[in-house]
């Protein structure tokens, strides 16, 4: 078990710590927008299916149910503008962090193959890289790499953590570039339902793929769109050649998502008005705490997507993770995604109105 664990990089949260006691400390108690993970109540239509798929006694199909598959196709095409998906197309999985952390694994890359991505990125893409032994770098353009021996090309849009947006232009020069030198793309796009000051768009429309899905796949989670981090549900869609194999090895690992989930994921994906008021909140939450922030002396880039604002002061970023510990507020330092966020800090949009309206008092 060491010599896996080994491979490793120390887990950065655990780094932390120090800051949450300070915080934590603090007469009002902590305000935590260090971690993005939901805390308003989950939808009760979703809820209400999750307990009428409460008696599953057997066991689950790794694929799903033909009503899951039939809720992944209907949602692809109508939100992300994909066409002519099918049943093989789509692919349920156990929340996205298992599959980024398992992926090279999976595709059976090794010593000598090579993982790309951002260079400001999910620490979790270096996890799955490191975990498979093999190789892995960061990229600033995706078409400047070598192709040579690059086997997985992780694309992010909307960016965690900075809420960076790629443009259609952009996506479309990837996917080209990609398929020219072979080169599979998956596209993490779990924060695409959370545009504010741009419009994402995924790698599964037809103007960035050319009505094609061969050689990308896209991850997609409901963890943010509908509260469901607690039930690990998510999602892929694209290229069946890809899906196939994965499918294949996800049946012998026993890696499936449970019957209650899979109910509650189809009345998930059925239903918009929950995301809207959902993103109403956290809409309502950024404009807060961006206010603040700014009034405070931050700078925002990028930020115009995602639960995040990427903020700094233009000082060491644990400088500014001690400032605002002093004043109850944990905010995650940002060379936790990678060296280039050595000056800046990511603060969460998750949080309850009244500790943001807290941590904006503090600010103030």
């Amino acid at each position: 078990m060491s010599a896996v664990s080994d491979r490793l990089p120390t887990f950065p949260w655990d780094k932390l710590e120090p800051y949450k006691k300070t915080a934590t400390a603090h007469p009002g108690g902590i305000v935590d927008l260090s971690v993005g993970t939901p805390v308003d109540p989950v939808p009760d239509l979703i809820q209400k299916a999750l307990i009428d798929a409460a008696d599953s006694p057997g066991y689950p199909t790794v694929w799903g149910t033909p009503a899951l598959r039939d809720a992944l196709t209907g949602w692809v095409e109508r939100r992300l503008g994909a066409r002519g998906v099918t049943h093989r197309h789509v692919l349920p999985i156990v929340g996205s962090k298992e599959l980024v952390a398992w992926l090279p694994t999976q595709l059976g890359l090794g010593p000598g193959d090579r993982v790309a991505y951002p260079r400001l990125a999910y620490p979790t893409y270096e996890v799955g890289a490191r975990l498979a032994r093999a190789d892995h770098e960061v990229y600033d353009d995706p078409t400047r790499l070598d192709p040579e021996g690059l086997k997985l090309l992780w694309l992010n849009s909307p960016s965690n953590p900075t809420g960076r947006v790629l443009s259609k232009r952009e996506l479309t020069a990837a996917v080209a570039w990609a398929r020219e030198h072979g080169v599979l793309i998956f596209s993490d796009e779990c924060y695409l339902e959370l545009g504010w000051e741009a419009d994402p768009v995924s790698v599964l429309h037809p103007d960035v793929n050319g009505g094609s899905y061969d050689g990308i796949v896209a991850v997609h989670s409901l963890s943010k769109r509908s509260n469901l981090a607690g039930y690990r549900a998510a999602f892929l869609a694209g290229d069946p050649a890809v899906l196939a194999p994965l499918l294949e090895i996800r049946k012998h690992g026993g890696m499936m998502t449970s019957a209650p989930t899979q109910a509650a994921v189809v009345a998930a994906l059925s239903d918009d008005t929950h995301v809207q008021e959902q993103r109403d909140r956290y809409k309502a939450r950024r404009t807060l705490l961006r206010e603040a922030l700014t009034a405070h002396g931050f700078r925002i880039e990028h930020s115009e997507a995602s639960l995040y604002l990427w903020a700094t002061r233009d000082e060491s970023c644990w400088a500014t993770v001690a400032h605002l510990a002093d004043l109850g507020i944990l905010v995650a330092p940002g060379d936790f995604y990678g060296e280039a966020g050595d000056r800046f800090v990511r603060v969460a949009l998750t949080a309850t109105d009244e500790r943001v309206r807290a941590a904006v008092n503090r600010l103030s």
